[in-house]
């Protein structure tokens, strides 16, 4: 049933007042903040370095270290606002990958784009996604209203190209009204679920619901604070000049994504470098490690 334009002015009108009690932005004159800073560098292209240190041994510890002392914080405490633990975590759990998901109501009249920070993948047979989504079920809107009803959804990675018009997709549009429309991004075809893919994106995900699970607010209880969402992947879209021939690898270089930072803070990812993983047997054999640094300690030595 659609939304009543009261239901739908309400939902755009807690939107807003989320996004005032949140207080992502920093500056009271961004335009001006924006206007100080250098221009965006086009010539700043993707490449790999060497680790900080290429001559690191087992044992070594860090590269960098602090003299700088820890402070405790509980996010239980009723003290301190839930709003606190939201600002921390965006900030300290950095850089996080972007999920750009476009879903549609059950008629495909009402469709939907939006960000989502709250992403990762978890699983790769099958191939398992997250979401996560502010509330409960109850009080679902837009992406999670639509996802629940018709289980379909296909998630997007965000490059530089369009991140200008990704971040409009965040705006608190009334349910019904698509963000399509603000952003000028391109609806493509998609083979399996009914909601679109953005052709401007390098990957793209089809994928099905699999399961929710709510979580329950620990200061005030029976209120449901976020609902995360699984979903599995079922049809792999890569524009073909940032895949392998194997079809197994995507070129950063092409892909260009976009990292989320804390408050409104974004990252481009222009350099990496590559560390492989160590087995045991082989760094033994090489003179690297000393089977003795990994054998079982005794209390007290």
């Amino acid at each position: 049933m659609p939304s009543s334009p009261k239901a739908e002015s309400g939902q755009a009108k807690d939107m807003a007042d989320r996004e005032s009690t949140v207080r992502r932005n920093p500056h009271p004159d961004f335009d001006k903040v924006q206007a100080s800073r250098p221009d965006w560098d086009e010539a700043e292209s993707f490449h790999f370095t060497k680790t900080r240190d290429p001559n690191w041994q087992y044992g070594s510890g860090a590269t960098r270290k602090s003299s700088a002392k820890h402070v405790e914080i509980d996010p239980s405490d009723t003290s301190r606002p839930p709003v606190f633990n939201y600002k921390l975590l965006i900030s300290g759990i950095i850089p996080r990958p972007i999920g750009f998901v476009s879903t549609c109501s059950p008629d495909g009249s009402s469709t939907n784009l939006a960000p989502f920070s709250y992403f990762n993948f978890v699983n790769h047979d099958p191939p398992v996604f997250i979401l996560g989504f502010n509330g409960g079920i109850s009080a679902a809107k837009d992406t999670l209203d639509n996802l629940l009803k018709t289980g379909e959804c296909c998630i997007n990675i965000i490059s530089e190209d369009f991140v200008e018009a990704a971040n409009a997709c965040a705006i608190d549009l009334p349910y019904g009204q698509s963000e399509w429309s603000v952003s000028g991004l391109t609806p493509a075809d998609t083979s399996i679920v009914k909601p679109k893919r953005v052709l401007e994106s390098v990957f793209s995900i089809e994928g099905k619901l699999m399961n929710t699970q709510e979580f329950e607010s620990k200061r005030e209880k029976g209120k449901t604070t976020g609902t995360l969402a699984v979903v599995e992947g079922l049809k792999f879209w890569v524009r073909e000049d940032a895949i392998n021939e194997d079809r197994n690898l995507i070129d950063p270089a092409v892909l260009r994504p976009i990292a989320r930072l804390g408050g409104i803070s974004y990252a481009r990812v222009t350099d990496g470098f590559e560390i492989p993983r160590p087995v045991l047997k082989e760094e033994v054999k090489k003179g690297k490690l000393d089977e003795g640094i990994v054998k079982p300690k005794v209390d007290g030595q």
